[in-house]
């Protein structure tokens, strides 16, 4: 189930990591990570539009997670990397 690889692939992260989210199909410049107050806040959006000359069709895509840091983890510490 989905639970569980994403259980797998966070399990498999070296012990400094805090959270592994999927953003497949956005593009780096999308993603948009910010940490205030001991929470990290990762959020992303995209729209496509496909124009075929007879139809013009447009997908649009947006998440947020968010999650508050362990205690004792400073928001200067916080790196992230996509």
């Amino acid at each position: 189930s989905r639970m569980k690889r994403l259980g797998r692939m966070l399990n498999s992260c070296s012990g400094q990591n805090l959270a592994l989210i999927d953003v497949k199909g956005f593009d780096p410049r999308d993603i948009t990570v910010t940490v205030k107050d001991g929470k990290v806040t990762v959020s992303g959006e995209r729209k496509v539009e496909c124009n075929t000359g007879l139809t013009k069709t447009c997908n649009y895509k947006k998440f947020i997670k968010e999650f508050s840091l362990p205690p004792g983890v400073d928001d200067k510490e916080v790196t992230y990397s996509v």
